[in-house]
């Protein structure tokens, strides 16, 4: 029997968390024998690991990665690995290197800054195996590089690696031991390759597994929105993180009320940027305009009871909450970046428009003036196909 290891960073509530739990549910453990290590032992989808997945971690807390008690204590989690494992000097020595190009960027990111030093400080695992896959970049990829032994490593790439802030100096060439690197749309592979040019022969498509008739089913179930609002209502869901340019957001959500829109903006997810925006929103007086509802462990209803959903974020790989919101047929405005802009055809199944407040709003505007038109982009968008379990069970089998 075959030993496969997934590593992921944590299991937060988050699209590539959503889709290796997918993933591991589809793989028959009479085929193979699965364990999964989640780097930091956090997250609230911990609990959801399919019983024929041995998770390795020795403790786990189920609590959120994104709220300022999780911060905390993934904070606790880095600086214990610091010391463990030996090379302390080594590891502060990896974060010194990485910290010019943030300064000079000027984009402070601790997740990527500390990636190498949760990597080298994390548990080791003794055992060997066939495959181990590494799920996602940062690190979960640095730890099955340097840390793991397996006949065969293999990566899954879900972000555009040039715009998110990756570097060379960061990765100590960790994809050298990886034998085929997945990316989870084509639009991201030239930005991976314009970095590490020399692994094109490596790189494959490896699409989100997104199980839409379970969806459909989750949307039925009771929950969503509970403040009696009677007017129209946008959703967005994402990390309230930089890359998902929520202030963006709110500032069209301004131009939206200015322009007398009977609308509430709702945002599901949790980040780092919680209070900088509630600043912003309070500054705009949008307190009841722009909610932030934080993180659920099931958006589901809150798609289906939605008039339009807006993802303009600056960049993105393949994004999990568009497809999810197409599968449940909303009316559907993107950004026109990197990853979204192959998830929707303009004014066929969605709308596109540059990620500014001005565009943005009028993008929205059309949709929440035309109730036919919103319907006939959600009846398109509804019969899009996802990627098949088949097909993705298929790609690793490779």
């Amino acid at each position: 029997m075959k030993k496969v290891l997934f590593v992921i960073n944590t299991l937060g509530i988050g699209g590539a968390e959503r889709s290796l739990l997918e993933l591991l549910d589809s793989l028959d453990s009479a085929d193979c024998a699965i364990d999964l290590y989640v780097l930091l032992g956090r997250g609230q989808l911990i609990s959801r690991v399919p019983e024929h997945v041995r998770l390795l971690n020795g403790k786990v807390d189920g609590g959120s990665i994104q709220d300022s008690p999780g911060r905390w204590a993934l904070a606790r989690m880095v600086a214990a690995s610091f010391f463990r494992n030996g090379s302390w000097a080594g590891k502060l020595g990896s974060v010194l290197r990485a910290l010019p190009s943030m300064l000079r960027n000027r984009r402070f990111q601790p997740d990527k800054l500390f990636w190498r030093v949760a990597a080298d400080g994390a548990v080791r695992l003794e055992d060997r195996y066939d495959v181990a896959v590494a799920w996602i970049e940062g690190g979960a990829s640095y730890f099955v590089a340097d840390h793991v032994q397996a006949e065969k490593k293999l990566a899954v790439v879900h972000i555009d690696y040039e715009q998110s802030g990756y570097t060379r100096a960061m990765d100590r060439d960790c994809w050298a031991r990886f034998q085929k690197i997945f990316v989870v749309s084509e639009e991201i592979r030239e930005p991976f390759l314009r970095i590490y040019p020399e692994y094109r022969d490596r790189l494959q498509e490896l699409p989100n597994l997104v199980n839409q008739e379970k969806i459909r089913r989750l949307a039925r179930e009771p929950g969503g929105f509970s403040d009696g609002w009677d007017g129209l209502r946008l959703l967005s869901v994402g990390r309230l993180t930089y890359q998902k340019a929520f202030e963006i957001a709110v500032d069209a959500m301004r131009l939206l009320k200015d322009a007398d829109f009977k609308v509430r903006w709702y945002v599901l997810g949790e980040g780092v940027q919680r209070k900088t925006l509630e600043r912003k929103i309070a500054a705009l007086g949008l307190q009841e305009d722009f909610i932030l509802l934080g993180a659920v462990e099931n958006p589901y209803p809150y798609y289906l009871q939605s008039d339009v959903y807006v993802h303009a974020t600056r960049f993105e790989g393949r994004s999990i909450a568009v497809q999810e919101a197409q599968t449940l047929g909303c009316a559907v405005v993107v950004s026109n970046a990197s990853g979204n802009r192959r998830q929707v055809e303009q004014n066929r199944d969605g709308l596109l428009c540059d990620l500014t407040p001005k565009a943005v709003s009028t993008a929205v505007g059309i949709l929440l003036s035309d109730k036919r038109r919103r319907r006939r982009l959600g009846a398109a968008a509804r019969v899009k196909r996802a990627a098949s379990q088949e097909a993705v069970k298929a790609i690793l089998e490779l």
